[in-house]
């Protein structure tokens, strides 16, 4: 037997769009982990900042990649795991990174408890030279406390069981900022799920152009949107944590300017 067929087969999916100048770092984070069994597609939303060239410099051992205009980051997300053929689905955007190992990690976990839907490990905050500047709060939760908002899963180091995209699958393209949000509550709904504490997986790359920055304060309008979606009330713990920050936005603004100069 190949040492392939002993491991399930991973599909990694990097949406990309203008991130020429991280893009190679996030593309080599992949491709240098230490799994046997790896398909890697990038779907890159028609760049013009020199994207396309470090892509073609990969291409060889990329399972598919195409630069195209698209509808935006979800569009680019629906279109690579609608081509994926894994076993176990990630995405990773093209300004975050892997750290050596988390593939592997991300698998065993799963492969240890057949029941689970998706994983979790720890993430790192990193600023543009790769340098830590803090860790993600990354913790259990569950599918009440992901409805109030109490998420803590980060997104760059979350893995799930490609079956369950038949079934939860495709992402609400309606929706630009909290995609990974709804996932997770479409997953919490037909599957467990478990944090992996101790080892970090990835890494969650803050800058001033970053889309985590630049449009937080879209994101919590449309997890209260899609709380209303699903029939709940507007007023919630959700609703009360994000007029709190609308309140404290001023100063959270003001840290990140400091962590940026």
């Amino acid at each position: 037997m190949s040492e392939k067929a002993v491991f399930p087969f991973v599909s990694i999916v990097t949406p990309s769009f203008n991130q020429a100048e991280f893009l190679e770092r996030t593309i080599q984070s992949v491709l240098s982990q230490d799994y046997p069994n790896l398909e890697y597609i990038i779907i890159d939303g028609g760049s013009t900042d020199g994207s396309v060239e470090i892509i073609r410099k990969y291409e060889n051992r990329l399972a598919y990649w195409v630069s195209e205009k698209d509808k935006g980051q979800t569009n680019a997300i629906n279109k690579g795991f609608n081509r994926a053929k894994g076993e176990i689905f990630a995405w990773l955007n093209s300004d975050d990174i892997y750290e050596p190992g988390a593939i592997q990690a991300a698998v065993e976990a799963l492969m240890s408890d057949p029941s689970l839907g998706f994983v979790y490990g720890d993430c790192n905050f990193i600023d543009s030279h790769d340098r830590i500047i803090g860790k993600f709060d990354a913790r259990q939760t569950d599918l009440k406390k992901l409805q109030r908002g109490y998420v803590h899963i980060p997104q760059q180091a979350f893995f799930f069981r490609g079956e369950l995209w038949k079934k939860v699958g495709p992402l609400d393209e309606s929706i630009y900022f909290a995609m990974d949000y709804d996932l997770w509550l479409r997953l919490a709904r037909i599957a467990p799920f478990r944090y992996i504490p101790g080892k970090v997986w990835a890494d969650f790359r803050l800058h001033e152009d970053a889309k985590t920055i630049t449009a937080d304060a879209s994101c919590w309008p449309e997890m209260i949107q899609i709380r209303r979606r699903d029939g709940r009330s507007k007023f919630s713990v959700l609703f009360l944590k994000y007029q709190l920050r609308k309140l404290i936005a001023p100063l959270i603004n003001y840290r990140r300017k400091k962590m940026f100069r």
